[in-house]
């Protein structure tokens, strides 16, 4: 079992930054694919980033390419999503997420693991 806890949500301007954190309990962190999704208000839940268990690979949904970048942190046990050029659509309640293969997580967009949320708002 994996938990995940998230924080760094908060309310910014558009054109600001935000880094959300994402710390896990398992001492296997480091063997997990790790990754980001969001839930817009009236939305489903779409994917945003992944990052391989080694930080070697990244992929990342169209909408957020150039502004937001994923890493990780394998000491920490912690994975962080850097915001960057924030804009209205970026408003969500943003979710970390681990599952053992990255291809799960960053091509089928799909998870075993799952935080609780930390929300992101972005005023116009």
């Amino acid at each position: 079992q994996v938990q995940l806890v998230e924080s760094g949500g908060g309310l910014v301007q558009a054109g600001g930054s935000l880094r959300l954190s994402c710390a896990a309990s398992r001492r296997t962190f480091s063997s997990y694919a790790m990754g980001w999704f969001r839930q817009a208000p009236g939305k489903e839940r779409e994917f945003v980033a992944a990052i391989h268990w080694s930080g070697g690979n990244t992929r990342y949904a169209d909408s957020v390419k150039g502004r937001f970048t994923i890493s990780r942190d394998n000491a920490k046990s912690t994975v962080y999503l850097q915001m960057n050029s924030l804009n209205p659509e970026d408003t969500a309640v943003y979710y970390c997420a681990a599952d053992p293969e990255y291809a799960r997580l960053g091509y089928r967009k799909e998870s075993t693991y799952w935080g609780q949320g930390t929300e992101v708002t972005v005023s116009s």
